[in-house]
């Protein structure tokens, strides 16, 4: 059996010195030197692969832009052009190794990417990696940019797509509590405020007024990613453009929104640009709001399931899983309790986000690998978090008819529909006399001679206590409504 022998390795040199790449790495001395240096989170840049596709297609359209400009030469062009499309691909992932929490801004994301396309060029060329007086991961593949309007240029557009497919996942669970709601209306069943017994309603305006709730956030997710298209692509540096022609800003951009099919432009005023971070603070505002009305909504099920003897248990959640390693028998809530713990983590983001944009001094922010990190993690979290309530929990909810209607049966809280006929006094009266356990309300006020059967029964009709639960025209159902809000706005890659 032979020992393996030495693996091959090729020296790259800056001005700091020398350093030995593996010889069949894409990345060179940069991403080299930030692997030593930022041993900090463990996540490496490809875990977002929407960032990566994004950095992808930012060099796509700079590269395209070069070209119309003359500034590259046509056989090299091709080459970059070629290597950018493999990492818009994924082809290249595996290369893309730096930690995602980094100092510097984020250029040495921005120069994984820049070493990377370089040397998969010098590879479609015939030339081995590191060759970089043919292909230069700088001179050329970084041409007329910096890192400092790249790396925010690709965070929107991965930020884009994440909402993307969050507003679809968002949808898909409207639908269900939507489904749901309808399923359980004409179910009547005690309302609570503040864990007390309140007034009647139905187990399906329950479900329906969740799937409000969340509808209501699909129009913040398409305003947010409306704000993400406007960028500071060509204004380099600090957004003078100083190393781009004139002409180089509104090409690129042009570009980049026939790559995505976002209406990509420059910013009006991009050393403004280049500075302010607002639009991801909101982005990250947008998702918390999803992500605590979804944390109240699992709270409200926890509570509405929680028994199945002792608790309200008027919900049953399907069981998913053993509950406990020593109690037999015992089912646990365990995905709203996941649902919950998804969204603290993200209002903890959502701070470090906060802290992180108002700590950018002067010309530039050098702390957007945090903002980028935990706003595309919380984002594929609250979209696994949505997936799993939908799938897990809120398709195969079940109601409790029989307990419901026992409950509603001797409820104080229907006397509130008889306060305007008998008075507030006498309603007082006759639930006092519920609670001490005299009789039902029903009982009290016929035997009180207050008011006859007939008219007690009319007043405490299902349709009067708790609201109609009529079929809902196309422009009140929430569904409806979120589609139309939706519609066309898609994006193509």
């Amino acid at each position: 059996m032979s020992l393996p022998g030495p693996v091959p390795t090729r020296t790259e040199a800056d001005f700091l010195g020398e350093v030995d790449l593996p010889a069949d790495a894409l990345w060179g001395i940069h991403t080299a030197r930030a692997l030593q240096n930022f041993p900090i989170s463990g996540v490496p840049l490809r875990a977002h692969p929407e960032l990566v596709e994004a950095l992808g297609l930012t060099k796509l359209a700079a590269v395209r832009a070069h070209r119309d400009l003359g500034l590259i030469e046509p056989a090299l062009a091709d080459a970059i052009e070629r290597a950018a499309s493999e990492v818009v691909d994924h082809r290249l992932d595996r290369f893309f190794v730096v930690d995602v929490i980094q100092g510097g801004a984020g250029t040495s994301t921005n120069m994984n990417a820049n070493e990377v396309i370089a040397n998969r060029a010098l590879e479609l060329l015939g030339h081995a990696p590191g060759a970089y007086d043919i292909v230069h991961p700088i001179d050329h593949v970084n041409r007329c940019q910096s890192t400092n309007d790249v790396y925010p240029t690709a965070l929107r557009l991965a930020l884009a797509r994440a909402l993307d497919q969050l507003a679809g996942r968002l949808l898909a669970c409207v639908e269900t509590l939507r489904d749901k709601g309808e399923e359980f209306a004409g179910i009547v069943k005690v309302g609570r405020t503040q864990l007390q017994d309140a007034v009647p309603m139905t187990v399906g305006r329950e479900f329906r007024g969740w799937a409000v709730t969340l509808s209501e956030e699909l129009p913040r997710l398409r305003e947010t990613r409306t704000l993400l298209a406007e960028v500071n692509l060509g204004g380099t540096a600090i957004g003078t453009g100083i190393t781009a022609p004139p002409a180089y800003s509104a090409l690129v951009c042009r570009h980049l929104a026939d790559l995505t099919g976002m209406p990509i432009a420059p910013a009006v005023d991009l050393v403004e640009a280049t500075s302010d971070t607002g639009v991801f603070v909101l982005a990250s505002g947008t998702i918390k709001r999803i992500a605590v009305k979804l944390s109240k909504i699992c709270n409200d099920l926890r509570l509405l399931a929680s028994g199945p003897q002792s608790g309200l248990g008027e919900l049953r959640l399907p069981a998913r899983q053993a509950g406990s390693s020593i109690m037999p028998g015992k089912v646990n809530p365990v995905i709203p309790e996941v649902v919950n713990q998804v969204a603290y983590a993200i209002c903890g983001n959502d701070v470090s986000i906060t802290m992180a944009a108002e700590s950018g001094q002067l010309q530039l922010n050098a702390f957007e690998p945090l903002v980028a990190h935990r706003l595309l993690e919380g984002g594929r979290w609250l979209d696994r978090a949505l997936e799993t309530l939908t799938v897990n929990c809120l398709a195969g909810i079940e109601v409790d008819r029989a307990r419901l209607s026992a409950e509603v049966d001797r409820s104080v809280g229907v006397v509130t529909a008889l306060a305007p006929t008998i008075g507030y006094a006498a309603a007082s009266e006759i639930a006092k006399a519920a609670l001490r356990g005299e009789g039902t309300v029903r009982e009290l006020v016929v035997g009180r001679g207050l008011l006859g059967e007939a008219e007690l029964a009319e007043l405490l009709s299902p349709a009067l206590l708790c609201g109609h639960d009529p079929a809902l025209p196309e422009g009140d159902d929430p569904v409806a409504r979120a589609r139309g809000l939706m519609a066309g706005t898609s994006l193509r890659w």
